[in-house]
């Protein structure tokens, strides 16, 4: 089956990086993958081109860039491809209709990003409700990430029979923790032995509200805050933390891949092996960035206090790497039943920096200790959720699809 996935762009995103490590684990199946981002082909492009699959860059200037439709229509039809499955709002309303226009019936959506007030950071007005509604219809499935969205969607208007949940996942043996990898990722960071530190993660974007963890470090002595993530917001992040007084305790990494890091570097379990390519460096990423893993290992806790998630992937990064976690919204954890996930505490709803601090001075007390994988982590395992996505490629295209396993990932 040959697949084109449309996505708008390729910068270090949670729905980018969950596209890659899809990719990879169905390259285990007979399907021929290839992407088109609309916009900006970032590290990710790289990082995909380098697992195997081809990327494709169609330039596109900006929302109302109309000249692209026709270009991708053009795109798909020389591909002759199966089904198109597209990702991310404005991949989703050209990619939907240059696929119907170019003959192709079997149209997939991912929604990753519908907030109860917004969508990838754009107010959810009646105009973009109704563009999205119209071209919806040319599909003939949408995947939410979580019943959470699935339930937005049904608010929206978006009828239940075209909505299947599938949940995003995570490679948990990647995250394992060991004493090596903490201490080499700390010497890389120049993080004290002994510094308490507290870790976020994410794009940096209002809606993350990162400013609290900032406002929170720098009620605590002593405490380093580690922010894994770039964007808009990192220069008012850095003058904050001057203002404050904190800027020698808060680090900026950049963004962070998640594994899987490159095409030579290790997968699995053979990440966590504390070997000198596990260890954290920007090597080990295969692209000059700081791996996702080695970051977590630096950190003695992990914090998210957005108020609104659609997902909650850095939660369940968090718990897979044995850190406790704070957190204000967490669909991932909401969706599960109680007790699925006991190194996790919830903040919320919009915590603010005294909240924040009070729970990590409780948690700096208790010396915040590693704790062991909760179930939460592997109902979130990426196979099960390359095996769900496959079933809703068979029904959109009307034809079984063999299974099997004689391809891994590279």
């Amino acid at each position: 089956m040959r697949v084109l996935h449309i996505i708008t762009g390729l910068g270090v995103g949670g729905a980018e990086q969950q596209l890659r490590l899809l990719l990879r684990h169905m390259r285990r199946m007979p399907v021929e993958p290839e992407v088109v981002t609309l916009t900006n082909p970032g590290p990710l492009a790289e990082a995909i081109r380098a697992d195997g699959t081809p990327v494709t860059h169609l330039g596109m200037a900006g929302n109302r860039d109309l000249g692209a439709l026709p270009a991708l229509v053009s795109l798909i039809r020389r591909g002759r491809y199966d089904l198109v499955h597209t990702h991310l709002y404005r991949a989703c309303v050209y990619g939907r209709t240059a696929a119907r226009l170019a003959g192709v019936r079997a149209v997939v959506a991912t929604e990753h990003s519908l907030g109860g007030t917004r969508i990838e950071g754009r107010p959810l007005t009646p105009a973009v409700r109704a563009l999205y509604l119209a071209t919806e219809r040319l599909g003939r499935a949408t995947v939410a990430v979580s019943p959470t969205v699935a339930e937005r969607l049904a608010r929206w208007g978006v009828p239940g029979r075209r909505v299947t949940v599938v949940p995003n996942g995570i490679d948990a043996a990647a995250f394992r923790h060991t004493p090596e990898r903490r201490a080499a990722a700390r010497a890389r960071l120049a993080l004290p032995p002994g510094a308490f530190t507290v870790g976020g993660v994410g794009r940096l974007v209002p809606g993350k509200r990162f400013d609290v963890l900032v406002e929170a470090v720098a009620r605590m002595p002593g405490a380093r805050l580690l922010l894994a993530g770039e964007g808009p917001e990192r220069t008012a992040l850095e003058a904050l933390a001057r203002r404050l007084g904190v800027a020698d305790r808060v680090l900026l990494p950049g963004a962070c891949l998640s594994p899987p890091y490159g095409p030579a570097a290790p997968y699995g379990p053979a990440a966590a092996s504390g070997s000198p390519a596990a260890s954290g460096t920007a090597a080990a990423s295969g692209t000059g960035r700081p791996c996702l893993p080695s970051v977590l290992s630096a950190m003695d806790v992990l914090v998210s206090p957005s108020a609104e998630e659609t997902f909650g992937l850095a939660v369940v990064e968090g718990l897979a790497a044995g850190l406790p976690v704070l957190y204000a919204d967490c669909p991932a954890l909401d969706d599960l039943p109680p007790g699925a996930a006991p190194g996790a505490r919830r903040v919320g709803p919009a915590p603010g920096a005294d909240a924040v601090a009070a729970a990590l001075h409780s948690l700096r007390a208790e010396g915040a200790p590693r704790r062991p994988v909760p179930p939460a982590v592997h109902h979130y395992d990426i196979a099960r959720s390359a095996e769900r996505l496959m079933a809703v490629y068979e029904r959109a295209a009307a034809r079984p699809i063999p299974r099997t396993r004689e391809v891994s990932p590279a």
